[in-house]
């Protein structure tokens, strides 16, 4: 059985590996739980099931967004970036994280199958996973710059 310990670890971890070898940024865990958004966010999101299922989501603000994926895509953040280029950029940083999660938690979880990620404007995972769900939350900053909200709704599937 994971531990919420466990799978907060993993998920820092693995969001600290994508961040600094993907995307060149630097993310550090904040204690602010009341992390101050920008006006209009995004939310990444990827689903999971398996003997653990749920939902991993990142939120940011769309500055942070448009850098994020301009260093994905070796430009300068005040460049021309596509709406849809700044979506994928998102979506494949949840798509990315989870992966690095999935590999630190499957020997203990078993083989976890993962959706294909989306991306919205909002910042809230709502629980529709029912009382047993757990979530955690990461508020973060990348490059003591930009807020960043790492959240994972989860349940132990017992089917």
């Amino acid at each position: 059985m994971v531990t919420t310990t466990s799978l907060r670890d993993s998920v820092l971890d693995g969001a600290k590996e994508v961040f600094e070898t993907m995307i060149f940024m630097a993310l550090e865990e904040t204690s602010d739980q009341a992390l101050e958004m920008e006006d209009v966010t995004l939310l990444g999101t990827i689903t999971f099931k398996g003997h653990l299922e749920g939902c991993l989501g990142i939120c940011c603000g769309l500055n942070c967004a448009r850098t994020i994926a301009a260093n994905m895509l070796g430009m300068d953040p005040d460049d021309d970036i596509s709406e849809a280029d700044i979506n994928d950029a998102v979506g494949e940083v949840a798509n990315m994280v989870m992966g690095a999660v999935k590999s630190r938690i499957q020997d203990e979880v078993g083989n976890v199958e993962v959706s294909i990620p989306s991306v919205v404007q909002g910042m809230e995972l709502r629980n529709s996973l029912g009382e047993k769900a757990s979530e955690l939350v990461i508020p973060a900053n990348l490059e003591e710059e930009h807020n960043v909200r790492l959240s994972l709704l989860y349940r132990e599937n017992n089917d």
